[in-house]
């Protein structure tokens, strides 16, 4: 369903699960950036009522994720560590067009959204398979199908809202861009990372 190219070697999870005080971490300020992207769209695109009606409900979900991370961080005796930069998103960034027509950007925004929810999703899936603690699989597996719905929601309105792309033909050009990109991680206790 996703379409990513290259999916996450399931050892990976193995990694995440020795470092729990870095991937809950490094999780709980993916949700915060989540809710920002929701918020940019929103505040860059009022005239979409649909649009800011979703993605302000996908801007609460997401901040409410960030709260349940925090929750499980402190649960485990954790602290939350600052905010870390996430070097796949930068260069998924580098790759959205910015340049050509304002509806170019946006519908750019929409697809760069959509794919951080895939490889999110896809990673949530893989810890939710693979790491022993139970309670954090079934987290993760809850988390799993909330991002599949983000995906669906932010490809939606790429669909919906272009009047100068080729939305079928760009996603295929991320999708193939991302599977290059993320052959370069997998190897940190990272979301993305």
């Amino acid at each position: 369903m996703l379409g990513l190219k290259l999916l996450t070697d399931p050892r990976w999870a193995n990694i995440a699960e020795s470092n729990l005080d870095e991937i809950l971490t490094d999780h709980a300020w993916c949700e915060q950036k989540a809710a920002s992207n929701a918020i940019t769209l929103i505040t860059q695109n009022p005239e979409h009522e649909d649009l800011v009606h979703e993605l302000t409900a996908i801007a609460i979900e997401e901040m409410q994720h960030f709260q349940m991370v925090i929750d499980i961080i402190k649960a485990r005796g954790y602290v939350l560590g600052r905010e870390r930069k996430d070097d796949y998103v930068g260069q998924l960034m580098k790759f959205s067009k910015k340049d050509g027509s304002r509806n170019q950007a946006f519908v750019d925004r929409l697809l760069f959204a959509a794919m951080i929810e895939a490889r999110s999703c896809e990673r949530f899936r893989v810890l939710s398979k693979n790491i022993n603690d139970q309670d954090l699989a079934t987290f993760y597996h809850d988390l799993m199908v909330s991002e599949a719905n983000h995906y669906t929601t932010f490809l939606h309105f790429a669909h919906k809202y272009t009047t100068d792309v080729d939305v079928d033909k760009r996603w295929q050009e991320w999708l193939d861009f991302e599977g290059e990109l993320i052959q370069r991680y997998g190897k940190k206790e990272y979301i993305h990372g």
